[in-house]
């Protein structure tokens, strides 16, 4: 196992964290994502307060969608989370929670308007989620000097060299027990799954 240096860049409040890598693929290509019947994973995030959330006890209360995504920072991912706000009446009338993943910072999180009584924004700073969700991978050196000078994302100080890790966005759905009933990952992150499938998915597991 190898402890590394994780920098966040934030475009207005930087700041730094360890993190060890254990699971960032070279390519989105080559991610491997958890199947439906494994355990989800159960770790502690921070939410946009910056209060610890234990996962695993958050799985236990409802079904949850948990949506995976680039950042605040990518307009795909925007409107991926608006769409998923339209469907949010009746996700909830399901029973069913949302819980919003990403790299963001919780400073970052905070600023966002999105966040509602069942809809929780939480910081995967470090990507811990995002590698043991199989999910992390390393952009190439082009795009992330892009990234870097532009936007400001997630670095990894690798051997003397700055690498950029991301995760793929994706969606799934975990039932009360931890299980995920529904996965959907795309390494081509302008395509989103449509809301009214995820919502069809969010019916199917909360009846379970």
């Amino acid at each position: 196992m190898q402890v590394l240096l994780f920098a966040l860049l934030l475009a207005v409040l930087p700041s730094a964290s360890a993190a060890t890598v254990t699971n960032i693929s070279n390519s989105q290509e080559t991610v491997a994502p958890l199947l439906p019947g494994l355990d989800a994973p159960a770790m502690t995030l921070k939410n946009s307060q910056g209060k610890a959330v234990d996962l695993a006890k958050l799985y236990q209360n409802k079904t949850t969608l948990v949506v995976v995504y680039r950042g605040g920072w990518c307009p795909y991912c925007v409107r991926q989370l608006n769409g998923i706000q339209k469907i949010e009446p009746q996700l909830k009338e399901l029973g069913v929670q949302i819980v919003a993943i990403s790299p963001d910072s919780s400073q970052s999180l905070a600023k966002s308007t999105i966040e509602s009584p069942n809809y929780m924004l939480l910081s995967d700073a470090e990507l811990a989620y995002s590698q043991a969700l199989g999910l992390a991978y390393y952009l190439d050196d082009k795009t992330a000097k892009a990234y870097r000078n532009k936007l400001g994302v997630n670095f990894v100080d690798l051997d003397g060299k700055d690498r950029v890790a991301l995760p793929v966005p994706a969606v799934f759905v975990i039932d009360k027990k931890g299980l995920i009933q529904f996965q959907y990952a795309n390494p081509n992150y302008k395509v989103r799954l449509d809301e009214n499938v995820l919502l069809a998915a969010a019916t199917a597991a909360s009846k379970l």
